[in-house]
C-alpha cells in the first residue's frame, strides 16, 4: 500500500484504519471536488460584478434608501459587507435591515448602468443619484441614461437582464 503523500514525505505511519482504503483515484477525486466547491464559492464573491471603488459599494451610497425614494449617502458609523464589498448606510436600521436580507436591496447589474447593460452589455459607472426603483427593484444610471430608459423600459429592461445573465454565466 502506498502512503499519501504528505504522510510520506514527512515519514510518518500510516495508522491502521478502515479509512485506508484510499487510493490514489480517490485521493484524485477528493481533491478536484475540493477544488471545483472552491472555484463555486469564489465565482459568488465576484466584487468585479459590483459597482465599487476600492471595495467601497456605489461611493457609499446607501442601497436601503433607494427603496424609499431617496438617495444619500451613508456613514462609515454603519457599514456592513457582502461578498467582499462594502456598504454604508444613513442609520443602524437600514444596516440592519441590509444585513438581514442583502440580495433584496442590492441594485440590479450590480449597480452598473442599467441603460448601458440593455444597450451593449457594458458595466458603466454611474451617478448614484440617477436612479429608479420599481417592482422592488433598483436600476441605477449615468448622465442622462434614465429619460432614455423611460422611453423603452419594457423593452430595456428585458434587454438588460438578458444581457446580465449572459454575463453571470462566463
Amino acid at each position: 500500500m502506498g502512503y499519501p503523500f504528505c504522510l510520506k514525505s514527512i515519514g510518518a505511519q500510516r495508522p491502521a484504519t478502515a479509512s485506508n482504503n484510499q487510493t490514489p483515484e480517490t485521493m484524485k477525486t477528493l481533491l478536484l471536488l475540493l477544488t471545483l466547491s472552491s472555484a463555486l464559492v469564489l465565482r459568488g464573491q465576484d466584487t468585479g460584478a459590483v459597482n465599487q471603488k476600492e471595495g467601497l459599494a456605489l461611493e457609499g451610497y446607501d442601497v436601503v434608501n433607494y427603496f424609499r425614494g431617496t438617495a444619500v449617502k451613508g456613514s462609515r458609523e454603519w457599514e456592513a459587507t457582502h461578498r467582499g464589498v462594502t456598504y454604508r448606510f444613513t442609520s443602524e436600521r437600514n444596516q440592519h435591515l441590509f444585513q438581514a436580507d442583502a440580495e433584496r436591496y442590492l441594485p440590479a447589474y450590480g449597480g452598473w448602468c442599467a441603460y448601458a447593460m440593455a444597450r451593449s452589455g457594458s458595466r458603466v459607472a454611474v451617478d448614484p443619484e440617477a436612479f429608479r426603483a420599481v417592482d422592488g427593484r433598483v436600476f441605477l444610471f449615468s448622465g442622462n441614461a434614465l429619460k432614455k430608459w423611460k422611453k423603452k423600459e419594457e423593452s430595456l429592461l428585458r434587454k438588460a437582464d438578458a444581457n446580465w445573465e449572459k454575463q453571470a454565466q462566463h
